[in-house]
């Protein structure tokens, strides 16, 4: 009975490329990911987390779904980066209700406000950076990248002679 496992100290630590051998993703998953000690490189470290994330590659755009549950619009911003880095973060506030009347007091405090939220993509070359849109709604955050047109295929002229 022959055995099959996976070497951890062949992939250096490089979390993208274990995922990818073990389920045998395609390579364009690879490109939206950011190597991990790059991404800890520009993140603080205390309280920062990782916003999960849906990709959706549509023939003309590429789609991300991204669960913000208690964040409005305007507590979320959306940057592109070195012209080829998509950055989604949050800087993790949201309002307690207060009580109507006076003498109110909260009796259970459960729903955490959310963290700071950062996230980065490496768009691939094909993506549009002047053509992004973002809506936020029911708590979730839909950016559309648009896709560039394929470089026109090179034309072939038929040599005659005379």
């Amino acid at each position: 009975m022959s055995e099959t496992f996976v070497d951890a100290r062949a992939f250096n630590g490089d979390l993208a490329s274990a995922v990818n051998h073990i389920f045998h993703l395609p390579e364009t998953i690879e490109k939206f990911m950011l190597p991990s000690s790059r991404a800890q490189e520009t993140c603080d470290p205390k309280g920062v987390s990782s916003i999960p994330v849906d990709i959706l590659d549509a023939p003309k755009e590429y789609v991300f779904y991204m669960d913000v549950p208690g964040l409005s619009k305007a507590d979320i911003q959306v940057t592109v980066e070195d012209e080829s880095t998509l950055v989604v973060r949050s800087g993790g506030k949201r309002k307690r209700e207060d009580g109507e009347e006076e003498g109110c007091k909260y009796l259970r405090l459960e729903r955490r406000p959310p963290q700071k939220l950062l996230r980065k993509f490496r768009l691939p070359e094909n993506a549009n950076v002047s053509a992004i849109s973002a809506k936020c709604e029911n708590g979730v955050l839909t950016l559309v990248v648009e896709k560039l047109p394929p470089p026109p295929k090179p034309k072939t002229v038929k040599v005659t002679a005379s």
